[in-house]
């Protein structure tokens, strides 16, 4: 199996693909990870009978990352800035509001663009969208929204703990006012909206500055190097596969009840920042090394020690999820080398 099995398996699910036949899907953050494996789902369907819109800031990232679908008459490029209000005559049918700063090192360094392009982004596409004949949207919010929690397992009706006094507090609180805004437009003006809260999501579409776990092991072992932890790596989370995470958004996109949320994550991938580390250092054939952080560095780590999610009403909705954790880490780092390779 490879990333493009995982793709082309996601393609064939039983889903009310119907739905979106013959309307147009706006995606933000289409260079993003999850973005970007969406978009991969999407354009490589065989039926392929809607038109998809990336949008997005950097032109060349796009070029770059979805070069095999720049001739196709099914895709669109829209350089965007989701902080500036939406300017086109196109109806939108349905919004995948991916696009918000998710970077911890822009916590402590940029936290203003943080929040306003997280809060200001959902707005001006539901502006929009309001206006302009909106089906529905689906806003891809994050687990950060339950904060500090108490030892349980996170639920979707668990409101959890965030200081809103504190620095990295950008993040989550950006997140929980756009659900509560989501959720304003709803009822106000009767667009359908369902949001999606994943986990802690890998895969292979990660920017080159992302300073998330995830992403520094699998670049550790792209440069042929040891993995360097930055704690004891005790934090306990929940992860998932970045195809599985695009598979449950379709699901919940096309078949979500308005104004619900649904957790995403795979409950088989339970597991500590040291074990992922050391999973990934096993992939790669190399070594955990401990290396402590920076102030300035430490200020944008996730202070949260456990955070587990309760998928049971995503399943509810005919979700699964397959496969080991060791494989789907082995298929992208498998991803990232051919392209590397390949440059």
């Amino acid at each position: 199996m490879s990333y493009q099995d995982d793709i082309a398996n996601t393609t064939k699910l039983d889903l009310p693909w119907e739905k979106i036949s013959g309307k147009n899907i706006l995606v933000t953050g289409a260079t993003g990870m999850i973005g970007s494996t969406l978009i991969d789902v999407l354009m490589s369907r065989e039926k392929l009978n809607y038109h998809v819109y990336a949008l997005g800031r950097n032109e060349a990232k796009v070029n770059t990352t979805f070069a095999k679908y720049l001739n196709n008459p099914f895709f669109h490029f829209c350089k965007y800035d989701v902080r500036e209000s939406l300017q086109s005559d196109i109806i939108f049918h349905y919004m995948i509001a991916g696009a918000g700063v998710a970077s911890p090192q822009l916590y402590s360094t940029d936290p203003v663009s943080v929040i306003k392009s997280n809060l200001w982004g959902v707005d001006n596409l539901l502006s929009y969208g309001e206006k302009n004949g909106l089906e529905k949207i689906l806003y891809i919010s994050s687990g950060e929204v339950y904060g500090e929690g108490d030892g349980r397992i996170f639920t979707e009706d668990y409101s959890g703990y965030v200081d809103c006094a504190s620095l990295r507090a950008c993040y989550p609180s950006a997140k929980r006012t756009s659900e509560s805004l989501c959720i304003a437009y709803s009822h106000q003006y009767g667009i359908d909206v369902s949001i999606a809260r994943p986990c802690h999501i890998y895969g292979p579409h990660f920017n080159d500055s992302d300073k998330r776990v995830y992403a520094q092991f699998i670049r550790n072992i792209l440069r042929n190097e040891n993995i360097i932890l930055k704690s004891t790596g005790e934090q306990y989370r929940s992860w998932c596969y970045a195809v599985d995470c695009v598979a449950a958004i379709l699901t919940i996109l096309l078949k979500g009840k308005n104004c619900e949320a649904y957790n995403i994550a795979d409950e088989q991938s339970n597991v500590t920042i040291k074990e992922l580390a050391e999973m990934v250092a096993k992939i790669g054939k190399k070594k955990v090394v401990f290396d402590l952080p920076e102030k300035n560095e430490k200020a944008g780590f996730n202070v949260v020690t456990k955070s587990l999610f309760s998928t049971k009403k995503l399943q509810e909705l005919g979700w699964s999820c397959k496969g080991s954790m060791t494989e789907k880490l082995k298929n992208t780092i498998d991803f990232l080398m051919h392209k590397e390779v390949n440059k």
